[in-house]
């Protein structure tokens, strides 16, 4: 079994109130209950109390239910799909927006190659891609369909919307599909376009079945949009791109089973709940720094500053989340982490080894740089020296931290990781009576401008 991930508070609570982890230690089983409790609740179909609904907690059972489809069923289907993609295009576009973007996004960006479309097609991992849909700028929309027009590729689209209403995607795949069908004709285009939605009721479903699209992946019920990443919403473009998806799943698996078995101090979950809680409750600290080290894992903070606002952000609560990339921003924010407000709790999220390429620093006869002192050593132990550098500042000063360790940077670490802060999201809303499901902020905004378009 590959290494699992691990998480260190030990530092950091020595900064709260002695025995808080302890006294908290009831009411965080009791949260871990609850959260089990609507999966059973979720899977018997009975009904809903009010103050549960929405009830969207099927994609903790989620990872499991699709590897057990890996010979026949679902995933058999979306890999099979995703070979038939992949031999059809060249370059494709992901239309989505919120968790149906950020996902792939920070899928391809922990997991994929960061030039991935300089490469040309036999050093590079599925065709190039593209996103779309996650915004309303004219100028980019206008560019890339200029794009894919005067490149001469043959493109698809991968699209996602859960209710097929959401007006940024929608407006995009109109766009996007009819240009697709006037280059290469509807009958071409059917074959060139993955809807993944929504079931009955679903705008985009009706026009997958109008159109006669023949790979069309469902959104389950029970699964909201920014926690689907482990769902076709995320699987079908990781897998057009080449990433191990079998593995990304296996790892949400086994960070189900390690949360809902393994105790406290044990538990990734339930102790990085336990350190954003009490430093909240205690010490006000409600900035949440997710400090990722090297570019990679930058999109999956992003991921998770939409995870963590949308699910806690409500009734005039919610701590503030905030990803910054390191050493890069040590040169923007380092300052203000370091002797700003004593509001900020910062999580450092990080691979223990290289996992990849690790250029060494290289003796040179000219040596005004004054590098040569450190000849030998690898670009992975000036970012360590770096992370350790500043923690120790940190520390000195009494500014709390605590690590997320994976120990290498592969798709089942990065399941593991999703998993675990899918989860501890959703202990967090339970612990502190707050649904972690819904999002009635966001349905306002909808609601106003599709009446405003409307006046026209």
């Amino acid at each position: 079994m590959p290494e699992p991930l691990s998480y260190s508070n030990s530092s950091a609570l020595e900064l709260l109130p002695a025995n808080a982890a302890e006294a908290l230690r009831p009411d965080l089983l009791k949260a871990r209950e609850e959260t089990l409790a609507d999966v059973e609740l979720f899977n018997s179909g009975g009904d809903v109390p009010a103050e549960k609904e929405p009830l969207d907690a099927g994609f903790i059972e989620l990872p499991a239910k699709l590897l057990a489809t890996k010979e026949s069923g679902e995933l058999a289907d979306l890999l099979a799909a995703a070979d038939r993609f992949r031999e059809r295009v060249d370059a494709f576009v992901s239309l989505g927006i919120g968790g149906s973007y950020m996902g792939l996004r920070a899928l391809q960006e922990a997991l994929g190659d960061s030039l991935h479309n300089e490469k040309p097609p036999s050093h590079r991992e599925g065709p190039k891609f593209y996103y779309g849909g996650h915004n309303v700028d004219p100028a980019v929309t206008a560019n890339l369909l200029n794009h894919l027009e005067d490149s001469g590729v043959d493109w698809g689209i991968v699209v996602i919307s859960k209710s097929g209403g959401t007006l940024e995607t929608a407006l995009a795949f109109r766009l996007f599909r009819e240009a697709l069908e006037e280059s290469v004709g509807a009958d071409e285009a059917a074959k060139r376009v993955i809807p993944v939605t929504g079931g009955e009721g679903s705008k985009l479903r009706a026009l997958a079945q109008e159109k006669g699209y023949a790979d069309v992946f469902p959104v389950p019920d029970g699964v909201g949009g920014r926690f689907s990443v482990l769902s076709a919403v995320g699987l079908v473009p990781a897998a057009i791109l080449g990433l191990d998806v079998e593995a990304l799943l296996q790892g949400a698996a086994d960070m189900t089973e390690r949360f809902r078995t393994a105790e406290p101090g044990d538990n990734p979950v339930l102790d990085y709940v336990t350190t954003c809680h009490l430093f909240e409750k205690h010490l006000s600290m409600d900035v949440r720094i997710l400090s990722t080290w090297g570019d990679r894992l930058e999109a999956v903070g992003l991921w998770y500053d939409q995870l963590l606002a949308e699910s806690l952000g409500k009734e005039q609560r919610g701590a503030l989340p905030l990803t910054v990339v390191n050493t890069r921003d040590l040169h923007s924010r380092g300052q203000q982490h370091q002797e700003g407000k004593r509001d900020k709790l910062i999580h450092n999220l990080y691979a223990a080894d290289p996992s990849g390429a690790n250029p060494t620093i290289p003796e040179s006869d000219a040596d005004q740089d004054q590098l040569n002192k450190y000849a030998g050593k690898t670009v992975f132990d000036v970012l360590t020296a770096a992370r350790e550098g500043t923690d120790q500042a940190y520390a000195e000063d009494n500014r709390p931290t605590a690590d997320i360790v994976l120990p290498t940077l592969d798709a089942y670490a990065v399941g593991q990781l999703l998993q675990m802060l899918m989860l501890a999201t959703t202990v967090e809303g339970r612990l502190i009576g707050i649904n972690p499901y819904g999002q009635p902020g966001v349905e306002a905004y909808k609601k106003n401008m599709n009446a405003i378009l409307s006046k026209g």
